[in-house]
């Protein structure tokens, strides 16, 4: 089968086509208009800005997505778009975009929560992953950990309190005076000092790490950057010591990370551990995290997701739309979907 996939959570305007076939999905295009640079200066998305954007790109990149793949809107068999959640002055550019191509396409249209995009973008160019699968998603806006026994059954058996890993990452490169996004930033400088091959002589707290449950909890690292910068006024104008602040915070959230996913592992026996979200690009998270699963859990499988799709796309919401098609009961429901479809800020997986 054909889906067309669209993307506009936040602030990049995809559209993707991918072919599945017996459970393997293999991307045809994948387009993404990406709005760093306007919302940089403002040091985070500002919402209408982002919908101003996404109205004025989103005809072009679905039409460029259609044109890389080589398929004409006949050739399709479902559309998918994310419903939420996400910026709702967002969210409706691509869930309007979508209905009027599902009405005047005559296609069934499918709404995909995000997470579980980032979730099956792990699912692309892959034969099989085996259940029950353990994931990570660490996001901007999201920290959870997710147990899926099957496809499309989500329990959320850990979250974050507070800050999301990606929102602690984009903090605390503020506070250091740098740019958004803050994440690549923090990264490079960790990989900056990690280079110079000298030791930290920085303790950041590791937050909730010896809790015994599977929640995170990031405000309090990030604000224990803010006083350790604070008291050191001298050494915060100082390159090395900027760097040597971005290699400790990182280090600290990648110990909780796999310390938590670990613990999960421990009581729920999966067969696969998966990271998902923005944050898992991070080379350091996945280098680490798949090294931790390999040394204490030799017999679980680690699945990561390409890096281009690993970031927000369309393909892993087309994606996702294929498994939920196939393994949905109500398809009559998705027939009409432009009659029905909106779009939740606040949607729940």
């Amino acid at each position: 089968m054909l889906v067309l996939g669209i993307e506009t959570s936040c602030d990049e305007t995809a559209a993707a086509v991918i072919q599945e076939e017996q459970g393997t999905v293999e991307v045809l295009s994948s387009v993404v208009s990406s709005q760093i640079k306007l919302h940089a200066q403002w040091g985070g998305v500002v919402p209408n800005l982002a919908a101003r954007e996404h109205l004025k790109n989103i005809l072009p990149v679905i039409g460029s997505s259609l044109k890389e793949a080589g398929v004409k809107p006949a050739d399709l068999d479902l559309i998918a778009v994310t419903q939420g959640p996400g910026l709702i002055p967002a969210l409706l550019i691509g869930t309007n975009a979508a209905k009027t191509l599902a009405y005047v396409w005559n296609k069934p249209l499918i709404g995909i929560h995000h997470i579980e995009g980032h979730i099956y973008a792990n699912f692309i160019n892959v034969v099989e992953i085996k259940f029950p699968i353990l994931c990570l998603v660490v996001s901007g806006g999201h920290t959870q950990l997710v147990l899926m026994k099957k496809h499309l059954d989500y329990e959320i058996i850990g979250e974050t309190l507070d800050d999301a890993a990606g929102e602690a990452f984009d903090k605390v490169a503020r506070i250091l005076g740098r740019d958004y996004p803050g994440g690549p930033i923090i990264s490079r400088m960790a990989e900056n000092f990690k280079r110079s091959k000298k030791e930290t002589t920085l303790v950041l707290p590791r937050p909730m790490i010896k809790s015994k449950d599977f929640n995170f909890s990031f405000s309090g690292l990030k604000t224990a950057v803010l006083y350790l910068v604070k008291n050191n006024p001298d050494k915060a104008r100082k390159e090395n010591f900027s760097e040597e602040v971005a290699y400790e915070f990182q280090q600290a959230t990648i110990d909780v990370l796999i310390d938590k996913t670990l613990k999960a592992v421990r009581k729920h026996s999966p067969q696969t551990v998966m990271l998902a979200g923005g944050v898992s690009v991070n080379e350091e998270l996945r280098t680490q995290m798949e090294k931790a699963v390999a040394e204490n859990f030799p017999e679980v499988g680690f699945r990561l997701p390409e890096i281009k799709f690993a970031m927000d796309n369309a393909a892993m919401i087309a994606s996702a739309g294929a498994f939920r098609w196939k393994n949905s009961q109500g398809k009559k429901e998705f027939s009409s979907g432009w009659k029905n479809l909106e779009a939740d800020a606040n949607l729940k997986i």
